[in-house]
């Protein structure tokens, strides 16, 4: 009989331990307990009108009963792929680019192109706790680097550089990861830290891996000054670099499992990657013929999706902001883009605290800031996504609750 994690991978070694926030959001749903969620993500469970019928007609093509390997991802997919991107202005070809299952994947597939066991990858901070689990599975270790707030999010650079020699004791540092806009800050890159990067990434030998999965939800006072498109930008053409996006966020569809890869840079690394993911991709082939055959069409539908999401999210912020000169506490961090924002709270409590008094008295599920490893300070994350109905009065008491205010049971 074997022993408990005796055959266990070290990648796996994970604290399995449920933290207090989650122990309580279970007790109280075994309990038949109402909770509003104002953590959610997933659009398809928000009251977003979905064009169902459409979507079957497009993932019926006749041309799924017939079993055609693509390792990179069928031709005319990479072709839609690209229309979209044109459609915005960025300039991408199918040849550009390579398919995947979702964005998860493709982190999975670059860190096992770049990266051998010990070595490391520079990731932001604050971020999606994510990248932690995608890291461990292919054996990589993170190092931070920093992004710091004076009323709006930038790179910290000097971290950057400290993160990089952090990163040559550790193991051999092979990518840095940029995320835009960042999940929880909702920070664009800017060109200009998009040239300080690539300019870092070309001395010191690393592939710079931009995830811009959120890039279409910008909040609308975002600074037209962005980099929408690493991979495909001018700043980084001699830099190996690589542009995350897929359906899941741009078109509000995270059950059709398509996520892509742009690849860009020197000839000769790109040549060179492109052999190797090549390789990788073809071992796996994991995204399916309906949603390839299917992708043009989706991309189309996506685009009413991604309208409803865009005037969701502008909505709520707007009635959050309305909300918030009456609880001079309270401060709404400044946001550029993405489905959620963050809110800096009286630091007499710490957020995880807040989080599970707001869980327990008012039943409102939110993020306490500590799991994005927001800096010193009491933050929650809250998703913009609920519908207007459910997010007014679950706000409300919120801020009624962490500003100290009677609130009425």
């Amino acid at each position: 009989m074997l022993t408990s994690g005796a055959v266990f991978s070290h990648r796996v070694a994970w604290d399995h331990a449920e933290n207090p926030l989650a122990a309580l959001e279970r007790s109280r749903r075994l309990a038949g307990a109402a909770i509003v969620d104002l953590t959610v993500s997933n659009p398809t469970s928000v009251g977003l009108v979905y064009p169902t019928a459409e979507l079957q007609e497009a993932l019926a093509h006749p041309g799924v009963a017939t079993y055609e390997p693509a390792p990179r991802g069928l031709p005319s997919a990479r072709a839609a792929v690209a229309a979209d991107y044109a459609g915005k202005g960025i300039a991408v070809t199918a040849d550009d680019l390579l398919l995947t299952a979702s964005s998860s994947e493709s982190y999975g597939l670059l860190l096992k192109l770049l990266c051998d066991p010990e070595d490391s990858v520079l990731v932001p901070q604050p971020s999606y706790p994510l990248f932690d689990y995608l890291t461990s599975l292919e054996g990589v270790r993170t190092i931070p680097y920093r992004l710091s707030y004076d009323g709006t999010w930038h790179v910290d650079f000097a971290s950057v550089t400290d993160a990089l020699a952090q990163a040559r004791l550790a193991g051999q540092p092979r990518a840095l990861i940029a995320v835009s806009p960042n999940n929880p800050t909702g920070s664009f890159t800017k060109p200009g830290e998009l040239r300080r990067l690539a300019d870092l990434c070309a001395s010191h030998d690393l592939a710079l891996i931009s995830d811009e999965v959120f890039a279409d939800y910008a909040l609308g006072d975002v600074d037209p000054d962005v980099a929408p498109c690493a991979a495909a930008s001018p700043i980084t053409r001699d830099v190996l670099t690589f542009s995350l996006g897929g359906l899941s966020k741009s078109c509000g569809l995270p059950q059709l499992k398509l996520g892509w890869i742009i690849a860009r840079g020197p000839a000769g690394p790109l040549r060179a990657a492109w052999e190797r993911l090549e390789l990788i991709a073809d071992t796996y082939l994991s995204v399916g013929a309906p949603v390839q055959l299917g992708a043009a069409r989706l991309l189309a539908l996506g685009a009413g999706i991604r309208a409803q999401i865009r005037a969701r999210v502008q909505a709520n912020r707007q009635t959050l902001r309305s909300l918030l000169p009456g609880f001079p506490s309270l401060t709404l961090l400044a946001a550029e883009g993405g489905w959620s924002v963050l809110l800096r709270l009286p630091a007499v409590e710490s957020d995880e605290s807040w989080a599970q008094t707001l869980l327990r008295e008012d039943g409102i599920l939110v993020h306490p800031g500590y799991l994005f490893d927001m800096p010193r300070g009491t933050f929650l994350n809250v998703s913009l996504l609920p519908e207007p109905e459910v997010f007014l009065p679950a706000i409300e008491r919120l801020l009624a609750r962490t500003a100290g205010v009677q609130v009425s049971t």
